[in-house]
């Protein structure tokens, strides 16, 4: 059976990682390889790995220079044929997601796998705030600014040997970034699961401000320029605009599936 190996990379994370592990241990499928890499915490992080993290296979913990170097280190640390990353604030949406991932991957043909994703509140990850419902992602799609949401991607390992590691440079928008050299430069075969798969606490990177949206934004069309992207600046705002609202529009009007079903 192939072995997937799952990334969480955490800093002072000790108030949601249980939920992480518990979403990781309680998964169906039997060969997975968790692996958790700490930025050297300062709170309580590790001793709820410990507590909780019975499953977890391998644990470091170290100062880092940020989220993408600690992704790039946890990838290499990984064993498996299949390589997905979940972050500390995130859980699994229903226990069957790795074994549906995996599913898809026994066509020899699909090199990467992504579903759907609910935002939630922070404190109450029953409570849906936005909707994130992706697609397949032909070259034309990607160009336009649409890209999976990356805690619900797997890919195989022979990507990333094809097209390498996260980008340093980019401090805000770097998954966004090598998205757009998965898909868009490499043209990697992706099959889009219909099912939501992880739930996401809202906030992360940007922390949801005016200013730091700008900067992640700026990122993003760096990082498509040097992906050979071209797209009008107005059309890009304009989709990122309504495709947001869509989400939050479809998570108020109760419009939401069950994951899992």
């Amino acid at each position: 059976m192939t072995t997937i190996s799952l990334l969480t990379v955490c800093y002072n994370s000790g108030a949601t990682i249980a939920d992480t592990l518990r979403s990781v241990a309680a998964q169906t499928y039997p060969e997975i390889e968790h692996i958790i890499v700490d930025g050297a915490s300062k709170d309580d992080t590790m001793a709820v790995v410990a507590r909780d993290g019975g499953h977890v296979t391998r644990t470091v913990s170290e100062p880092d220079k940020g989220l993408y170097d600690a992704y790039n280190k946890a990838l290499g640390l990984a064993t498996g044929e299949v390589i997905g990353y979940l972050n500390s604030d995130d859980l699994y949406a229903h226990d069957r997601v790795i074994e549906r991932v995996m599913r898809a991957f026994e066509d020899p043909s699909v090199e990467a796998v992504h579903g759907d994703l609910f935002y939630v509140k922070q404190d109450d990850v029953s409570q849906v705030t936005r909707y994130w419902k992706s697609r397949p992602m032909p070259r034309t799609v990607v160009r336009q600014g649409f890209h999976p949401p990356h805690p619900t991607l797997f890919l195989r390992r022979s990507v990333y040997d094809r097209v390498g590691q996260f980008d340093l440079n980019y401090r805000m928008a770097a998954d966004v970034e090598f998205m757009n050299r998965v898909f868009y430069r490499f043209g990697v075969k992706d099959v889009h699961l219909p099912d939501v798969m992880v739930r996401m606490r809202e906030g992360g990177v940007t922390g949801g401000n005016a200013a730091s949206i700008k900067l992640q934004n700026d990122e993003v069309r760096r990082g498509q320029a040097a992906n050979g992207i071209r797209y009008p600046l107005p059309l890009f705002y304009a989709r990122k605009i309504v495709d947001r609202s869509l989400q939050r529009i479809r998570a108020r009007l109760g419009a939401l599936p069950t994951p899992g079903a």
